[in-house]
């Protein structure tokens, strides 16, 4: 097989995986909250759940992360880690008297330290295929592979919002099953590669001089903001439409519209994102992450405002997605790359996820949901300046 051949081999199979692995995401986390809600646990409770996607991504991302870059085996380790994570999900079919706040949370933490490998990983495997002869990364190939994510997640958002709706949260740990084993198999599938380990004697390449760039603080801090400005939508969005009473299939088609865009977005971005630097990009969605959940939050009762903005998320998150994988394959090259990938998750996913999380259930439990979309977008506002600050750096540096 050439190398050409066995290139597209595994962008084909990197797809495929996305959009199982966004299918599982997609059947959870916009009902998680609701089936919780069900379970009659109150909001403290829930947002703590919620939290813990997060709170594995502190340190889950990085571990597995250091552990592909050290040992060359990507695809073995994405495998068992989707097995391990499906294996963990078995706890939710736990019967009502042993599915206590502790045994999901059990489950949960679990379920998500294992798959925090799978996204990582991949998106390296897919950034290794797509470098240019100038070291940067194809950004219209990147989105024509990221775009099956999208596929998924749309799927099953769509379908479960129905299915919710007429067969019940009861339904929901068995379809979260299905939704895992299918990524099992989905990464089975993945071509085997010979890669090359980092010597064990080697020293250690140095991620930390890396990070004392200025311009990849203020980078790693414009993500931070803005992500934390998403959590808003992450935790409570489904339940402050229910709060608004909009029926699960409602919810379902809103999340849906988000998607759509993305979709869009993944599939012409080739173009558009020749027409400003990534870090235009990254301001441009601090922005637009300040306007969408400003409208939010203040125009829940309008369906049509709400729709509209959904589909801001084609440049609050995918836009603003590909411009971090491609500024992160800049700032972390070679070796370093699948470390790189992992410290996007951690600081980028995994602290503001905690932080939104908990402290976003304490303001729901004071001020109610409304609040929490306000102050997420005076967080990406912030988010808008850290951006700007990681241009003028990267600017001043000659690398922007």
């Amino acid at each position: 097989m050439t190398d050409s051949a066995a290139s597209r081999r595994t962008l084909l199979a990197c797809s495929a995986l996305s959009f199982a692995y966004f299918a599982a995401i997609g059947g959870f986390n916009p009902f998680a909250p609701l089936w919780y809600k069900e379970l009659g646990l109150p909001v403290v409770a829930i947002g703590f759940l919620v939290s813990l996607a997060s709170w594995t991504r502190l340190f889950a991302p990085y571990a597995w992360g250091a552990l592909a870059d050290r040992s060359g085996q990507r695809i073995k380790i994405i495998r068992y880690a989707a097995l391990a994570s499906f294996l963990a999900a078995l706890g939710f079919l736990l019967p009502p008297p042993w599915q206590t706040v502790s045994t999901l949370a059990a489950s949960t933490f679990l379920m998500f330290s294992f798959n925090a490998a799978i996204v990582p990983l991949t998106e390296t495997l897919i950034a290794a295929q797509l470098m240019t002869p100038d070291g940067s990364m194809d950004a219209r190939r990147y989105g024509q592979v990221r775009v099956w994510g999208s596929v998924g997640f749309l799927a099953t958002v769509l379908i479960a919002g129905w299915w919710f709706e007429h067969f019940g949260m009861k339904a929901f740990a068995i379809t979260t099953l299905v939704l895992l084993g299918a990524v099992v198999v989905m990464a089975w599938r993945l071509p085997q590669q010979q890669e090359r380990p980092a010597h064990a004697h080697a020293p250690a390449p140095p991620v930390a001089k890396v990070l004392r760039r200025p311009e990849v603080r203020w980078f790693f801090a414009g993500v931070f903001l803005t992500v934390l400005a998403h959590t808003a939508l992450y935790t409570f969005f489904s339940l402050f439409m229910d709060s608004m009473g909009y029926g699960k299939q409602i919810v379902g088609l809103l999340w849906a519209a988000s998607v759509v865009v993305e979709i869009a977005w993944f599939a012409l971005q080739g173009r558009m994102m020749e027409r400003g630097s990534l870090h235009h990009w990254l301001i441009a969605a601090a922005l637009l992450t300040a306007l969408r959940f400003g409208l939010t939050g203040a125009f829940a009762s309008s369906l049509s405002i709400l729709v509209l903005a959904q589909c801001l998320h084609a440049i609050t998150f995918a836009a603003q997605h590909t411009a971090c994988i491609a500024l992160v394959t800049r700032y972390f090259p070679g070796t370093l790359r699948g470390r790189g990938q992992a410290l996007y998750s951690v600081l980028g996913y995994g602290c503001s996820g905690v932080l939104g999380s908990v402290a976003g259930a304490w303001l729901v439990s004071h001020t109610g949901y409304a609040a929490v979309f306000g102050v997420a977008s005076l967080a990406a506002l912030a988010s808008a300046l850290c951006c700007w600050r990681s241009l003028v750096w990267d600017r001043r540096n000659g690398t922007a």
